[in-house]
């Protein structure tokens, strides 16, 4: 009996232990070159490894189309930081569950100089309008404002980032930049031609391979990133105040914004059961009569 008792214990001991230390992949929208996105969130996963005892390693795509492409094909990551329609189609495609998000709801800006602005949206038909490729969510506000293929303006995606947007307008390489509204209060200078509708803030995704209690080390983790005087440069880069919990139903039915673009494939719809209608059965009256074997 003793002996039971002693390996009850230990087994529950090894059920109540954390994982072991383990490597995660982190991947993220491929808002900068490759080479700027490892500077720009090394301090984030630097934070995380030391914050859960595992290491987490970038996963930064060269553009949007290949991240459309590894998306689609469900390509190996553990984590994803990204805007609402990645979320959401992560969420009912390939498992993963929301932990936190920033805590600005996300909206795009259609920034031009004063002069420019002055005609509102539709004074920029036939004009140069810079964003991020397709399918950004930058890019694909952009074909909601403009859904007449014979009045838009001239959308180039040439950005490498979403300030070098921006700059583009500063340099007159365009006439106008789309852009994320944590990009867009860093210039005053610069008047809105048009604000998108809101979205729920970028957020922290985890696949179903990764244990629970690491994803709740990491969820903590990012709940108390604000905290760290030392990472406001992360934050500030990041374009967030802080990070807050979230869930699932607060991106429900942002993928639909990916309806338009190559590639999108739409969920399966469930089987509809059959339905069974109720029969009476006949009356016929009389006397039923059962024959003698």
């Amino acid at each position: 009996m003793m002996l039971k008792k002693g390996f009850a214990a230990f087994v529950f001991s090894l059920a109540a232990m954390p994982a072991l230390a383990a490597d995660y992949i982190l991947a993220v929208e491929p808002n900068y070159p490759p080479a700027q996105a490892e500077q720009v969130y090394k301090p984030l996963l630097d934070y995380l490894s030391k914050s859960t005892g595992h290491t987490f390693r970038l996963k930064a795509a060269t553009n949007y189309h290949v991240y459309w492409r590894d998306l689609r094909s469900g390509s190996k990551t553990d984590f994803a930081f990204e805007e609402a329609h990645f979320t959401d189609y992560r969420v009912n495609r390939l498992g993963f569950t929301p932990l936190v998000r920033v805590a600005e709801s996300t909206r795009y800006s259609l920034m031009a100089d004063a002069s420019v602005a002055e005609g509102g949206s539709r004074g920029l038909i036939g004009y140069r309008v810079v964003s991020m490729p397709a399918p950004s969510m930058g890019y694909l506000l952009l074909g909601d404002l403009y859904k007449n293929p014979i009045a838009q303006p001239e959308i180039m995606s040439v950005a490498a980032n979403w300030r070098d947007g921006v700059e583009m307008v500063f340099s007159q390489e365009t006439e106008a930049a789309m852009v994320p509204n944590y990009i867009a209060q860093l210039y005053p200078n610069l008047v809105s031609v048009s604000d998108s509708r809101e979205f729920t803030g970028r957020a922290l995704s985890a696949g179903g391979t990764v244990p629970s209690d690491v994803r709740q080390a990491v969820a903590d983790a990012m709940l108390k990133l604000h905290e760290d005087d030392t990472l406001y440069e992360v934050l500030v880069e990041l374009g967030a105040s802080q990070f807050v919990a979230t869930n699932a139903s607060e991106y429900a039915g942002s993928e639909n914004l990916l309806r338009g673009v190559f590639g999108y494939k739409p969920m399966p719809k469930a089987a509809e059961p059959e339905i069974v209608e109720d029969v009476e059965p006949e009356i016929t009256g009389g006397i039923q009569v059962e024959a003698d074997d």
